[in-house]
């Protein structure tokens, strides 16, 4: 999709959007789709996979050449996201957070120091990212937070626990948001990249989830653990105002993983829908089957258009804090409606294991949670119309 062509709206795929879908689909269909059930049952978080996709360019999309990156722009980084999703979701999820939460925190908010020390490592997925906001007590409501920090000499003492982190045990670095004010203040909370080894900083819980087994999610435990003001990403008290910023962005991720579900349930169910014989025709002949069909399709169409809408607006550097919401909300809302009609199209057998959309269905229901739950979504929205 390039939408930046003058006056003229163009729909078509670049060039480099081709390459880029294609190159992910190869990927996916070669390093993923043949161990997706084992790692899904198993709840394997495959380390090796990110460090191939690291190799091809899928772990640092949107850093600059000169950082290790692919330095390329949000359609393309849609595009990954959704064509490894649509083989196996927790393989984007995990690659988005990876992207979009940790990597692109330190590429927004870090100094140059702090830019050329980790964003090599992160985009090449030497090292694995992660992204700490989220505690046990406070989910939506992140500014009530309980991790604190406090500074002593040139260094922060960080005490408390992250709770629900992606790659919270695997990480090699977690950028983490972390008190130094008041509770409930947005300009009391401040931001630290903190290494895998720094005394003080464990994993704790690995959750055992319904959806999304194979992308590991974990505590953060801090106890005393000393961190230098070096690795301070920005000014004290910025850390909550920049993990918004980064959640905008964040949105497009996670509507991107929900376009790839949505499109793996639907392109299931519509194989399935042809080859399935039932009072001797294929029951996609009949129309409860065939208008279930016409509504993902036309959903999925909608989600699509909004994402690249968003993205467009972010390449740009325009604000997209309201159409990034309604691009999370609708997608995410569509891939669960999406893989709901899938089982029921596949009967019986999309209750079992042998066909995909049982997986997709499970994976599904996270991305109307993560990275800010759908009705969250409905306030920044409604915030941002009623302004």
């Amino acid at each position: 999709m390039n939408l930046n062509s003058g006056a003229e709206m163009n729909f078509d795929y670049s060039e480099t959007l081709e390459m880029v879908a294609s190159s992910a689909r190869e990927f996916a269909e070669q390093y993923i789709r043949p161990y997706v059930m084992e790692w899904d049952e198993a709840q394997t978080f495959p380390v090796e996979v990110f460090k191939k996709a690291g190799e091809l360019g899928f772990m640092g999309v949107l850093v600059p050449q000169e950082l290790g990156g692919s330095d390329l722009g949000y359609h393309e980084y849609i595009k990954v996201i959704e064509e490894i999703s649509i083989v196996d979701p927790s393989i984007g999820l995990s690659i988005a957070a990876h992207n979009s939460l940790c990597t692109n925190h330190i590429l927004s908010f870090g100094n140059e120091a702090q830019k050329k020390k980790w964003l090599p490592k992160l985009a090449t997925a030497e090292w694995i990212g992660a992204w700490g906001l989220t505690e046990h007590n406070t989910g939506s409501d992140a500014a009530g937070m309980s991790t604190t920090a406090v500074k002593d000499g040139d260094s922060w003492v960080i005490n408390g626990a992250k709770n629900f982190i992606t790659h919270g045990k695997s990480g090699d670095i977690a950028v983490v948001i972390v008190r130094t004010g008041e509770k409930g203040d947005s300009h009391g909370m401040t931001a630290f990249a903190i290494e895998k080894g720094t005394p003080g900083f464990t994993s704790g819980k690995k959750e055992n989830k319904l959806g999304m087994r194979a992308s590991e999610t974990a505590e953060l435990v801090f106890d005393n653990c000393r961190v230098p003001d070096a690795n301070r990403l920005g000014e004290v008290g910025d850390g909550f105002i920049q993990s918004m910023k980064i959640l905008d962005g964040g949105r497009i991720s996670i509507g991107a993983l929900s376009l790839g579900i949505a499109k793996g349930a639907y392109e299931a169910a519509l194989k399935y829908s042809q080859e399935r014989v039932q009072f001797g025709k294929p029951i996609s002949k009949f129309q409860a089957i065939s208008f279930k069909l016409a509504d993902m399709a036309t959903e999925i169409e909608a989600s699509e258009l909004l994402l690249h809408k968003a993205a467009f607006l972010k390449n740009e550097g325009r604000n997209v804090t309201k159409l990034g919401a309604m691009a999370k909300m609708y997608a995410s809302e569509v891939c669960v409606r999406v893989a709901n009609e899938a089982v029921q199209i596949h009967g019986g057998y999309g209750y079992t294991k042998d066909y995909p959309v049982e997986k997709f269905y499970r994976d599904s229901k996270l991305c109307t949670i993560g990275e800010g739950t759908t009705e969250i979504q409905k306030i920044v929205i409604a915030r941002n119309i009623l302004k």
